[in-house]
């Protein structure tokens, strides 16, 4: 391997990012797996996952548009607290209108007073995946599973400003306007959503 100019992957630190041993309110899964809403701004899904860096740990907190998988809001930090999420939520919201429902695992971070309150006041309501069943959100597990492939175990992140840089940069230039999605006819994210407004258009 040595001569071939190879090295063996590491393999990866998990980290838990989901603490549902909490005391908050629990929602029912509304979503029951139905992951192609038909139309844009409907249903939103939003996880949480993390990167290492020389300098520790980058949380990494989305939300994607269910319709298009699109990614309409992130955050990232050093911590994984109510905070970051409530970010991810108000970067969609202000790009975007309301959707109808939003689903998530049952973390402490989704099941919060602040962040069940915001979704309560735009009128969202709130979906959450069935205790230990990752298969409930897994079009947000998808993405992240794609990210890591295609970027996080690729690359040595020095900083955690390098990462930050990195993960702008795969979703908002590569992911939602290049990237092609088998789900959606192997086109972007960005040009389903112009497809199926052109289509609404025409009818």
């Amino acid at each position: 391997m040595r001569q071939a100019g190879l090295r063996a992957r590491a393999r990866r630190r998990f980290v838990r990012t989901t603490d549902s041993a909490h005391s908050h309110p629990v929602a029912a899964n509304s979503l029951e797996r139905n992951f192609q809403p038909g139309q844009p701004e409907r249903v939103w899904v939003g996880d949480i996952t993390y990167v290492w860096t020389e300098e520790g740990w980058l949380y990494l907190a989305v939300l994607l548009d269910l319709f298009s998988r699109k990614v309409v809001g992130w955050a990232m930090g050093e911590r994984i607290d109510r905070r970051l999420v409530l970010s991810a939520l108000d970067m969609a919201l202000l790009g975007h209108p309301a959707p109808e429902l939003h689903h998530s695992d049952r973390g402490s971070q989704y099941a919060s007073e602040d962040y069940r309150q915001l979704l309560e006041e735009r009128g969202i309501e709130c979906s959450m995946s069935r205790k230990g069943n990752c298969w409930d959100n897994a079009v947000a597990e998808s993405f992240f599973s794609t990210l890591k492939q295609e970027l996080v175990y690729l690359t040595r992140f020095e900083t955690r400003a390098a990462a930050k840089g990195a993960l702008f940069e795969y979703i908002e230039v590569f992911y939602n306007r290049k990237r092609r999605h088998s789900a959606l006819g192997y086109v972007s994210p960005a040009e389903y959503e112009r497809m199926a407004v052109m289509k609404r258009q025409a009818a």
